[in-house]
């Protein structure tokens, strides 16, 4: 297998999203403690695509024409909207190294999905998918999701809705560079803040300090960093390195988890985050091809 040199950037990106993405699930668990789920979510991304946004628009970049905005709104739904607000909402029942176990399934689901746009299935992807279906069966048995079965159930929707999204994101029109970034944060924060209304959810009280910081984190390294690093990836490296991230993300929330939020991770769901990477691992695992002089 000749070694292949990964470019810095594309380094870079992955990098972010390993340690940021497996970070946020803990600063998820300590915001929902002070913020309603689907308005956090919302303020989240409203104010990151807001930020990126205008910082585009002041160095000139051009704002999308109405089929890009289209698309973006589209994709905001799926991913920021149903992938991250759904996942924030079930952390509420869910602790967060489960809720990474859970989201570790991306991949298995992106591939399916792109089965939708016309990519082909090879053996070692089918393989994956039934081992990591395996994965989830196993996990959802454990003591963790048994006792919020509706927590399961969200975060499977949440996975669901993120691949379709990354599946769908490379046969849409979307505005160059990080405006992609910036108006899919956006509309999906927008949708976030109606369903919020339409919930009727209400903030009880003022969030603590700790409410606010971790809202802080999500916006500046969870939303503004990871996403624009995400998009980049999707871009430019297969969906396989760009989901990538769903090996290295359960391990960072679950410690964190364990360290400083006081959860338990048992021999079962650790037995079935074996199996989900293991599965992942096969629909990722490609011969080198040879390459032209």
């Amino acid at each position: 297998m000749s070694p292949r040199r990964v470019p810095p950037l594309t380094l870079v990106a992955l990098l972010s999203l390993y340690l940021i993405w497996g970070s946020t699930y803990f600063a998820i668990h300590v915001a929902v403690d002070s913020w309603p789920p689907l308005l956090m979510a919302g303020v989240r991304f409203v104010i990151a695509g807001t930020v990126l946004a205008s910082f585009l628009l002041w160095r000139g970049e051009a704002l999308p024409n109405w089929r890009q905005l289209g698309s973006s709104t589209l994709l905001g739904v799926l991913m920021p909207g149903m992938g991250n607000g759904l996942v924030t909402v079930a952390q509420k029942s869910v602790s967060s190294g489960v809720a990474a176990l859970m989201v570790a399934t991306v991949p298995l689901f992106t591939t399916l999905c792109a089965r939708l746009f016309g990519q082909r299935t090879r053996p070692l992807e089918w393989a994956g998918m039934v081992l990591g279906l395996a994965g989830i069966a196993l996990l959802n048995m454990g003591s963790s999701l048994a006792l919020s079965p509706v927590g399961g159930i969200l975060l499977l929707l949440a996975c669901a809705g993120w691949a379709l999204g990354s599946a769908w994101s490379k046969h849409l029109p979307q505005p160059s560079g990080l405006m992609a970034s910036a108006m899919m944060m956006l509309m999906g924060g927008m949708a976030l803040l109606l369903a919020s209304v339409a919930s009727g959810e209400r903030l009880a009280a003022v969030p603590t300090f700790e409410g606010w910081l971790a809202l802080g984190y999500l916006v500046v390294f969870g939303s503004l960093i990871a996403y624009s690093a995400y998009l980049y990836l999707l871009a430019n490296v297969s969906p396989a390195t760009a989901t990538s991230y769903a090996y290295v993300n359960p391990v960072i929330a679950v410690l964190l988890g364990v360290l400083f939020l006081g959860e338990q991770v048992g021999r079962q769901e650790l037995g079935a985050l074996g199996v989900i990477v293991a599965g992942v691992v096969l629909i990722g695992w490609k011969k080198d091809e040879p390459r032209p002089a």
